[in-house]
């Protein structure tokens, strides 16, 4: 079983808020200083399913990511975890690609990588929360695709897929190759081993760019979004506190509810 994984470095979703920053006037976030990027839990999620895929049936795992040099460093992170193959995408005229751009470019390199069964992606990315990637690739790539999955299975030959919804779950009998995005609600992602980082460490990954992948340039960097970011702010955190002092406690209760809900905090 050939699986491909993409995988991408985000800022740290656990950064202390005071080391968020943003440019708004380049409409970027400014990366904080001394502390390294991560690579997106949710794509995590999805190389540990693909491991566990391996475990039950063999094959090989392919890690692909786009980006800058962040790029191979979320490919090796891959590959620390037990991922045997990794590409890396960068080039300048890939900059400012939205997802539609993305699964374009991600597409192009899936199928120089060869033939393939299963493609996963986390659920969205925890920087952007947009979760479109993965279904534009899969229509990119002409597969179809299954969203939110919590576990894949074979069960008889027939690759069964469990899907989460509002209260309950789904399954999917899914003819491959597929694509799947990974849910958080799939099994805890395991941490790579010292050997596993010695080894990935050690291995060259090969960055591919806009001409190795055979890319459309009328389809990929910022001219051909279809989409514009038109603003970009940091969130305002206020806090104010009022003391409320009555002569019974029914008093004060009554004035605390009366006054949050004036505040709205009950919305």
């Amino acid at each position: 079983m050939n699986i491909v994984v993409c995988v991408k470095q985000i800022l740290d979703p656990n950064l202390p808020p005071a080391k968020f920053k943003v440019d708004s006037k380049a409409r970027q976030i400014i990366p904080p200083e001394g502390i390294p990027l991560v690579m997106n839990p949710y794509d995590a999620q999805a190389v540990e399913m693909a491991l566990r895929l391996k475990e039950k049936n063999g094959g090989k795992i392919t890690a692909v990511s786009l980006g800058g040099p962040e790029a191979v460093s979320a490919v090796k992170y891959a590959l620390s975890l037990g991922a045997d193959e990794g590409v890396a995408l960068s080039d300048e005229a890939f900059f400012g690609s939205d997802s539609l751009a993305v699964a374009h470019i991600l597409g192009r390199a899936i199928r120089k990588i060869g033939a393939y069964d299963l493609v996963l992606c986390g659920r969205q990315a925890a920087d952007w929360d947009e979760g479109l990637t993965g279904p534009l690739l899969a229509e990119e790539l002409g597969i179809p695709v299954v969203n939110l999955v919590r576990d894949i299975e074979n069960v008889g030959g027939d690759w069964r897929f469990t899907r989460v919804i509002s209260g309950g779950e789904q399954v999917f009998a899914v003819f491959l190759p597929a694509l799947a995005t990974i849910t958080n609600e799939a099994p805890q992602t395991r941490l790579p081993t010292g050997w596993g980082i010695i080894s990935a460490n050690r291995k060259q990954i090969p960055v591919w760019n806009g001409g190795d992948i055979d890319v459309d340039p009328t389809r990929i960097g910022s001219a051909a979004a279809v989409r514009k970011l038109t603003a970009l702010t940091a969130p305002e955190r206020k806090r104010n506190c009022e003391m409320i002092s009555k002569e019974t406690v029914a008093e004060a209760a009554g004035t605390l509810a009366r006054r949050l809900g004036e505040t709205g905090a009950f919305l």
